[in-house]
This record gives C-alpha cells, structure tokens and sequence, in this order.
C-alpha cells in the first residue's frame, strides 16, 4: 500500500510538473522568451508562441505621442466589454482611464517625465482582469504630429506680450478633427520645479492653473485678450494651453487633449510685470545670476566645445548630446556671443533631457526652458541686461573640440579602418566591426552571400549545399549591423526582406516603425530615420553609427569620438593613427598590413562573434541553419577578378568607376553595374565625411 501510495504521488507529481510546463503564459511577460515557449515577437515566424500570445501581447494605433499625455490610441486585438473598468498601466506606476467603442478598446497616453519606450498593461476589469501588455513611445513634444498641439499664431506677440508694443489679442489655431467633441475648454497649465536643484529633494510639476474659455465651439481656433493671472498663478513663467472636451472636470489629468508649445506666459504675468516689464525682468535676471553663482553646480566644464565649422557639425552626427547651441554664418564659421548675441551658447539643462529623465535638471525639453530659456528672456529679451546672460553662458568656442575618427564598411564588404587602412574582407558569417574596452561598444556585422539578378547553381561540397556564382565567384555583403553600449538597448539595422533599399530597425529583437516619429529616444541610445534606406544611431558616449541601403547592400560608417582612442578592436582596427596594427587578432598577434587576401580572410575569421556574445536576431528558420556557424569556412569568396572576361563590362565597369578601384572590383565580381555604383556612392561619401572632418 505505501509503495501504491508513492507510486500515485509521482504520477500527481509528474503531471502537475507538465501542466506548469506545458501551460506557460504570456501574462506580464511579453516579449521574453520562456523555457519551453516564446512571447517575443519573433516567436511568429519561428512558430514557438506560447498559446496565449495573441491573447494577451498587443500592439497599438498610434503607437506614440507626447510626453505631455492625452493621446487616444486603439489597443489592436484586446477585446473587453463595455461595462468593464478599462484600466491603462503605464510603467507600473501610472494608471489612467480607458474606454471601449465600437472600433476597439481605447487608452489615453499619461503625462510623464521622460521620453522613450514605456512598457504599459490594460486591465479589462480592474485588478481581476487579463493583463494585455505592450509598449508605449513617449516622445519629445516638439517632435510630436502638427495634428497633436496647437500653434500660436504670430508667436513674438506671444513671447513678447506686455512690454512695450506687444499687446491687444492672441489667437491660437489647432486641427479640429483630433478631438472628436462640439465643444473644448481651453486650460492654462504651468511647469516649474521645487526642492534643492541637483539634490533628491527637487521634483518637477506640470500644475493646472485655471481655464481660459469653456463650452468653446471646436472650430480649431481661439482669440482672446489676456488679462493679468491672479496670484498664485502669476508665478508661473513657463507652461502651455490644453485644449480639451468640454467635459469631465477641470484640470483632470490625462484626458484626451491637445496642448499648445511650451513658451513664456508673458501674457498672463503679473499687472507689475505690465506696468514696467523692464524693472520686474531685471529684478528677474539678477535673481538668476545669483543663484547661478552661489547655489548652483559649474556644469561648462562638462560641456564639450562645438564644433569648428558647420561641416564638422553636420558630420558629427555621434555628438548630438553635445549641451552646446552651436551657431554658425553664411560662411559656415563658428559665431561666438563675443560677436553676436545669436552665439553660441551651453546649456545647464540639456533640450533632450538625460538619463534616467523623471528628476530635474534631466527633464526632456522643461528643465532647459526653465535654466536656459526663461532666463534668456529675462536678461535678454524682456530687459537689457543681456551681459548678465552672457557671462554664465558664454561661448567656449572650438578649441578643444577634436573631431571623431571615421570608419567605413560597403560593397562586397570593403573596410577602410579607422586609421585609413582599406581592405576587402568577404567572409561569410557574423563578425565584430568595433569592441571597445572602455565605454563596452560593441559593433557587430553580418554577412551574406550575394547572388544578385545571376542565375545561381547549387554545387555539392562536403554533403554541404554552396550556392555560387557560375566560375564559383562567390560574393557577400553586409545585410545587418547589430550594436549596443554599456546596458544600452540591443539595434540591430537590417535590409528588410523582399527589399533593395529599404531598412528595418529592431531593438530589443522588435521590430519600429519609423511612420509616425522620425526619431526616437530608446534605452541608452537615439535613432533617427528620415527615410525608409538610412537609419542613424547615436549613444551617449559620443559614438555614431549610419548605416544605408542601395542595391541590397549595406553601407555602414562608425564616427568615434577621443575616448575611444587606443581603446578598439576588431574589423575596423585600433584607433591609435597607426594603421600598422590595424589587422591584430584577439590573441594580439599582429599580421602585416600588407597581409594578402587568404590571410586577411583569417584575420576577419578570427574576428567573428560567439553564440554568446551575438547580438542578432535569430527570427526564421533560414537565420538559425545558414549562421550555425559564425564564420563559414565552407564559403570561399573570389579574391579576384578578369578584367579580360568580359570586355564589354570593363569598359562600363572603367567609364562608371574611374580610378575608384573598390567600385570597379564590385561591378567585374557581381557583374551588375548598379552594384559598383552603389559602392562608389558610398565611397565617396567615406571621402567626403574624412574631409568634413578635418581639423
């Protein structure tokens, strides 16, 4: 009997075991990989989806809007009922109210203090209901939609209002259709921040004033004549007008709504501020001038200096984060407050805000109004005491600046080094482009074979299927770039299927869209994508990635900037201006710079990542077998090429390329001159970002 006993104990045992395992959910873990399952997005095309996948991890439309809140987006596939509490739960700290209509289930974005991607969850029926998860962007407001805040017409009146000239009415405009009510009120809310600057204490507020106009018709325009605020709310000198359904109560937060730009509230300031607005901002100013003196941190020796010329500017597209205006002429010169009162000037409060954002001065676009902007007018446009201003923020001009090293990778791929060292390395594999050892950069590369409008033919080697090019003129290219820094999110830019010059962005393993923000502010690292073939990455160490598309090849360039000197490894060499150690192996053991293509095709090999350390995604079938092994041995490129072959071609390939040797090899090994043209467009923009750059 006891052994009975024990025996149907391990059967219970046994079978709960595999329920628990069998039976792994989704809930609150969207986009993890599981044990036995997946909720990553990836999990689609692998076909490894745990089974309440698409249950329970949405996605949304829009998917993205201002940090100011009060956006309406459609949670796609969520099904609630109506009589059911809609709860939104933004970061886990944030809750606001949603609403199911006919066209779906409906949340309203939350004010918060930073941008980025935040991870939200809907409650269908409070605390008890499934949890749907997904991802929110928050997005710098001046970065957000026309249709998402109001323009105020003739903004100098505005900025300007009360002072001598300036005054009479205001009138706002907005799109109309972006609230679906008869009626709106108009709000006036303001920003400040309280506590000790730079201490645990301070804290930012966005504070609901008072209401300008109810039961306004939403015709998408406002005119009215300022009168000057009661006090309190005269001592807001910063904020914004929410337009709003003329419903609920006033000042609710997050509720679907339009808010105006950030500006100066002159126009609401005090009846001192209007009887004599130069005496009230000078008083203003030299508040400012002493608090910067004696209660506050120096921060301009924390402040790189611009840029030289407005070429470098342009070129150094890693140093966004840089803190300085930088201001230029026609002439391209750098303009200095010494010259003009339109100099340059650095910023306490950095206008993107900093890491980890929520606490001031970190706030993304507020704080910098409030250390940097608002005192500008006081000194400078609302009295004449502009000298006060221009003493704690002067110009540093460009002395110091030293422009980043430049690093390229294009065509079959061709590498030009950091130190100017050019190579051509046709490995098929994943392999390290940059591993630094200070800032823990890593550039990873991966290569494909190429096959182009040719004809292939499956030769059999090894019980190993090679796909070739007739005369076994085996060609790669690079096809995707994975990158991260520190404890940064994972990008990954890769051609997108099915395409020749279009680009997609992963981070984390999932898939942007680039359609409703050009940029975006994710985990330890910025992204811009004007158009669908170029994607720019920037980290706050200063490094800059652009990668490009053309012709199904990708064309990368890696800007680092002084304190990656001495400090890189791997495909695109040692940073040092020694291009005689650019081909040194992870062991140190140095090969000549002259080393021939057989060997320089072990250097890369040498160079390729681990499963491990990949920073890739694995996301078909096809991905997982052809990159088994991280370098190819079996892929045997052409080192070479006949320029006798095909006469005709040559003659193309030399008429197109001229004495660019890397365009010409390109067109005679692919046979496609659409190809050499890509590489010497991308070339060529290697040649001219070096001389861009030059000191």
């Amino acid at each position: 009997m006891p052994a009975l006993l024990h025996f149907t104990v391990g059967l219970l045992m046994l079978f709960y075991c595999t329920y628990q395992v069998s039976g792994e959910s989704c809930r609150a873990q969207c986009g993890q990989k599981l044990q036995n399952c997946s909720c990553h997005a990836s999990c689609l095309n692998l076909e490894n989806c745990c089974t309440d996948y698409r249950e329970l991890c949405v996605h949304i439309s829009p998917h993205s809007g201002t940090l100011m809140g009060g956006k309406d987006f459609i949670v796609l596939d969520a099904i609630c009922d109506k009589a059911q509490d809609v709860i939104c739960r933004f970061d886990n700290e944030t809750d606001t109210r949603g609403y199911v209509s006919e066209s779906g289930v409906h949340c309203i974005s939350p004010l918060v203090f930073q941008t980025g991607r935040i991870p939200f969850a809907l409650l269908c029926n409070g605390e008890t209901s499934s949890l749907f998860s997904g991802t929110w962007l928050a997005v710098h407001h001046s970065k957000v939609s026309d249709d998402e805040k109001s323009k105020l017409s003739n903004s100098q009146k505005w900025q300007y209002y009360g002072t001598p000239g300036h005054n009479g009415s205001l009138t706002m405009t907005w799109t109309a259709g972006t609230l679906q009510t008869q009626h709106v009120s108009i709000e006036v809310w303001g920003y400040n921040e309280t506590g000790v600057p730079y201490s645990e204490s301070s804290e930012a507020h966005w504070t609901y004033l008072y209401t300008l106009e109810t039961a306004l018709p939403n015709n998408g325009s406002f005119t009215f004549t300022p009168v000057p605020a009661p006090s309190p709310y005269d001592q807001w000198e910063v904020g914004m007008l929410r337009i709003r359904a003329n419903t609920g109560d006033e000042g609710e937060r997050n509720v679907h709504a339009i808010w105006s730009p950030v500006h100066a509230l002159a126009w609401h300031l005090s009846e001192n501020f209007r009887q004599n607005p130069a005496d009230w901002a000078t008083n203003k100013c030299i508040a400012w001038k002493n608090l910067e003196n004696f209660n506050l941190p120096n921060f301009q020796n924390e402040v790189a200096d611009c840029p030289c010329t407005l070429q470098q500017s342009r070129a150094d597209t890693g140093r966004y984060h840089v803190r300085q205006q930088c201001c230029y002429d026609a002439s391209g010169a750098l303009v200095l407050t010494t010259d003009s009162i339109g100099g340059s000037t650095p910023d306490r409060g950095h206008d993107w805000g900093s890491p980890p954002y929520k606490k001031p001065p970190r706030i993304p676009g507020f704080s910098h109004w409030l250390y940097d902007v608002i005192t500008f007018y006081y000194c400078c446009l609302w009295s004449d005491n502009c000298q006060y201003y221009l003493e704690l923020r002067p110009s540093s001009d460009c002395r110091t600046y030293k422009p980043p090293k430049v690093a390229s990778a294009f065509g079959e791929p061709h590498i030009i080094t950091f130190d100017g060292l050019n190579y051509t390395f046709k490995g098929k594999g994943e392999y390290y482009l940059v591993k630094s050892t200070n800032q823990s950069l890593i550039i990873q590369c991966r290569t494909k074979p190429y096959q182009g409008n040719v004809i292939a033919t499956i030769k059999e080697d090894r019980s190993r299927h090679l796909r070739s090019l007739p005369d076994q003129m085996n060609v790669s290219s690079i096809s995707s770039v994975a990158m991260q820094e520190d404890n940064s999110d994972v990008v990954e830019v890769r051609l997108k299927n099915g395409t020749q010059n279009e680009l997609e962005t992963l981070v984390n393993g999932e898939a942007l869209s680039f359609e409703e923000q050009t940029w975006m502010d994710v985990k330890g690292v910025f992204l811009f994508s004007p158009i669908t073939s170029n994607v720019t990455v920037m980290f706050p160490s200063g490094a800059g990635v652009e990668v490009r598309a053309k012709n199904e090849f990708l064309s990368i360039n890696v800007l680092l900037p002084e304190i990656f000197q001495n400090k890189t490894q791997g495909l695109l060499g040692i940073m040092n201006g020694d291009l005689e150690d650019d081909f040194t192996l992870m062991s140190g053991i140095q090969l000549p710079s002259s080393a021939d293509p057989p060997q320089i095709l072990k250097f890369g090999a040498n160079w390729a990542v681990t499963e491990e350390s990949s920073l890739f995604l694995y996301d078909s079938q096809e991905l997982i077998d052809d990159y088994k092994l991280k370098h190819d041995p079996m892929f045997v490129p052409i080192f070479d090429f006949d320029e006798h072959k095909n006469t005709t071609l040559t003659e193309a390939a030399n008429m197109l390329c001229g004495d660019d040797r890397f365009c010409k090899f390109d067109v005679l090994t692919t046979n496609s001159l659409e190809i050499g043209n890509a590489t010497k467009i991308s070339y060529d923009y290697h040649r001219a970002l070096v001389n861009s750059l030059q000191p």
